[in-house]
């Protein structure tokens, strides 16, 4: 390979997000797929990538090269060093925990596995999270006169616990949603005195990805929570994190989603006492 081939994922990564503006349609779409699936591109077929990404086999080869490598494998090898080198207690104590249940240990069992899932998404976050970036959404928050929340299906939950939380904290807010149809008068009040926070994990509420394209056209800034550099709520945002959730049994936990929730919610709280307490002095 080319010495300016990246040799890691993390650097592979950061290419494919430098890059994604110019790549073509179906170049991007793999893209995406591969960093959202990083351990199906370690140990998959071309054939089974393909038919996963919705691509042709031939799109994994000009894949690799638009990034340098000579072919599908060589870029391959990449991911299945990312899976060498992490931290794989969790992941294993899952798959053994998978591997119980269904050899029919039990509902105690599922318990466990949803517990192991929980603490691989935990770990996971507490490792990633920047904390400059972490800070920036706080102070970005805390000084907006409102903050709407906006989120559907299995993001509503989190969004439902920002809104009560804040308003314990006495800070002005507005959860996004309406059994009239209301939505769009709701958002239609934002100004770029306010912000959000926009949540959608793939695939994506279309409900909540057209809601934060109109209140960004408002001039709104807006701080999402999803699970992909690629997500539609990442190119609105002028702060996002990007949250990766473990699952057990197809249950996606929201372990981390929530977390983060809480610790985002409290930490505006606490910035805005702050500034209060100043503002006395």
């Amino acid at each position: 390979m080319d010495k300016r081939v990246p040799r890691d994922f993390e650097t592979l990564r950061a290419t494919i997000l430098e890059r994604r503006a110019s790549l073509p349609k179906r170049i991007a779409q793999i893209a995406a797929y591969a960093l959202d699936n990083p351990d199906d591109i370690a140990f998959g077929t071309a054939a089974s990538i393909a038919a996963s990404a919705g691509v042709q086999p031939s799109t994994l080869i000009r894949f690799a090269q638009q990034l340098g490598f000579d072919g599908f494998t060589s870029l391959q090898q990449v991911f299945r060093e990312r899976l060498r080198e992490r931290n794989s207690s969790y992941d294993e104590r899952l798959a053994a925990l998978r591997a119980k249940a269904e050899e029919g240990a039990g509902h105690r069992a599922i318990f466990d596995g949803f517990v192991a899932a929980a603490s691989t998404s935990l770990s996971d976050i507490s490792r990633a999270l920047n904390d400059a970036h972490f800070e920036e959404a706080v102070t970005l928050l805390a000084k907006a006169e409102t903050i709407y929340v906006l989120a559907k299906r299995r993001s509503y939950p989190v969004a439902s616990y920002i809104a009560y939380a804040l308003g314990k904290l006495k800070i002005r807010n507005q959860l996004v949603e309406s059994a009239a149809g209301l939505n769009a008068e709701m958002i239609g009040f934002a100004t770029p005195r306010d912000a959000v926070i926009a949540i959608s994990f793939s695939p994506y509420a279309p409900a909540t990805i057209e809601e934060t394209r109109s209140i960004a056209e408002q001039g709104v800034p807006i701080v999402a929570i999803t699970d992909s550099s690629f997500s539609p709520l990442a190119q609105f945002a002028k702060i996002w994190f990007e949250v990766a959730e473990a699952d057990f049994g197809g249950f996606r936990s929201i372990s981390a989603t929530m977390a983060l929730a809480m610790a985002l919610t409290v930490a505006v709280g606490e910035k805005r006492r702050d500034a209060g307490r100043k503002r006395k002095t």
